[in-house]
This record gives structure tokens, C-alpha cells and sequence, in this order.
């Protein structure tokens, strides 16, 4: 939590600015974070991202050589990084996977996108739009649900951080949803999840698992549209929420409708 209140000082100041609608909202968060001050003041040098010491202009924080100016560009970003994965040809010596893009990126970070994917280890975000440090801001839980929790970070990385696109992320052969759809007795709480998984359940043909897994990226997709914050953002066209399914077996990520 200490971390995360740092995060919030320096960074909150970007909120009023990156948003219009909502963005009182978005200030009362981002003061429980880190403070009264932390709504009205930025970087105490640059004034614009984190720099924790060090100020380093935005522009050093992408990694792309022109990053993207716009939802649609960010979009695009991601699906021809997963192109490049499933081809499996990825950035040869990839510019943000090193040491030196660590050492680039501890001062603050600038994702172009954002993604809720499920924390299926075989779903790792990052390789799958071979993207590197600092390029992808990324939430996981099991079935890729949408929680409180899970919103007030994508808020965070959205209209603080100034991500552009969202991608709700399920992916192929999900345990969570099959086991929301079988209704199995489970240990512990992990039942708990059947709770936001079972309106997609419901929509489909009993047993159909893939059906189930889709409309469940449909279901997150629109609870995340409930955010003020995050509509807010749509509304003004500096965010696009999108679904997309991963198939384990191609790498491939299939966008959802």
C-alpha cells in the first residue's frame, strides 16, 4: 500500500487534466490516495508524470519510437504485437525488455494500453502483444472479473496514467468459467467468483464453455462502462473498450464483438 500511495502523490495531479467528465470523481480517489495535495499539485519539477527524484519528460517514457496518438492507433499497437507473437517473430532484440528500458522506466511510466485478463500463467500480457516495461498496464484475476478493486485500478491507469485503449482479456479453455458453469463444489472461496461469472453463464446454451467465455469479456466490458470515469473517458474519445479471447493453443488473441 505504501507504494501505491507514492504512485497516487505524484501522479494524481494528471487526473483533472486527462479528463472531463467524472473527474471529480476521480479527484476524491486519487485524495484518499495520497492526500489533499495530491488533487491540485503533479511532479514538483515537470509538473506532468511521476519522477520520484528524478524528472523525465514524458515523451522517454514510451517505448515507441511514435507512440500512439490516439484508442484507435493504441489498438492497433496491441494487435500487431500479438501478430508479431504468433508468428513468432518478435522485436528482434526487444527495445523494452532490457536492463536499460528498467533503468529508463523507474522514474514513472506511460502505458499506451491497459488490460483485465484472467491469471491463467499461461496467459502472460505482456509476450502475448510482445510489448516490454512500461508499455502495458495490466490487472489480472482469475476469470478476468470485474471488482471494485480491479475498476478503481484500470481508473487509475486509464485517466491517471493515460492509457488509451482497455482490453478485457479472457482466453480459451478458462477454468473459472467452466467451473461457474458446472456449479462443482470447490474449496475455500473460490466459489465467490461464480457470482460475476454466472450472468454469462446464463446467456448461453447450458455447456457451451467457449460461448460462456465470451459473453463473459461482453459482461466485464460493460461493468467497466459503468465507471463515470471510464465513460467519461469514451465519451470524450480518449478511451476505447474493447474484448478480446486468447486461444492457448495458436497464441492468438481473437477480439470480441
Amino acid at each position: 500500500m505504501r507504494m501505491f500511495a507514492t504512485l497516487g502523490r505524484s501522479q494524481a495531479g494528471e487526473a483533472s487534466a486527462m479528463m472531463g467528465t467524472g473527474s471529480s470523481l476521480l479527484a476524491q480517489r486519487a485524495s484518499a490516495l495520497g492526500g489533499a495535495s495530491a488533487v491540485n499539485k503533479g511532479c514538483s519539477c515537470c509538473g506532468r508524470v511521476a519522477c520520484m527524484g528524478t524528472c523525465m519528460p514524458m515523451r522517454h517514457l514510451h517505448a515507441h519510437p511514435n507512440p500512439p496518438s490516439n484508442p484507435d492507433q493504441a489498438l492497433e499497437y496491441l494487435r500487431e504485437g500479438n501478430k508479431r507473437f504468433v508468428n513468432n517473430k518478435p522485436h528482434d532484440a526487444h527495445p523494452t525488455r532490457n536492463l536499460d528500458r528498467v533503468k529508463a522506466t523507474a522514474g514513472g511510466q506511460k502505458p499506451f494500453a491497459a488490460v483485465l485478463s484472467c491469471a491463467d500463467s499461461r496467459v502472460p500480457v505482456e509476450i502475448v502483444f510482445d510489448q516490454g516495461f512500461g508499455d502495458v498496464f495490466v490487472t489480472r484475476v482469475a476469470g478476468n472479473i470485474v471488482t471494485n478493486e480491479i475498476t478503481a485500478s484500470l481508473e487509475f491507469g486509464t485517466a491517471v496514467l493515460g492509457s488509451k485503449v482497455l482490453m478485457v482479456l479472457g482466453h480459451s479453455a478458462c477454468g473459472a468459467v467452466a467451473a461457474t458453469m458446472s456449479g462443482g463444489a470447490v474449496p475455500g472461496v473460490i466459489s465467490s467468483l461464480y457470482y460475476s461469472i454466472s450472468p454469462a453463464c446464463k446467456k448461453v446454451a447450458a455447456g457451451d464453455v467457449d460461448a460462456a467465455i465470451a459473453e463473459n469479456v461482453r459482461v466485464q466490458m460493460e461493468q467497466l462502462k459503468v465507471s463515470p470515469v471510464l465513460q467519461g473517458l469514451v465519451k470524450e474519445g480518449k478511451l476505447k473498450i474493447v474484448g478480446g479471447v486468447y486461444d492457448l493453443a495458436t497464441g492468438k488473441v481473437n477480439e470480441i464483438a
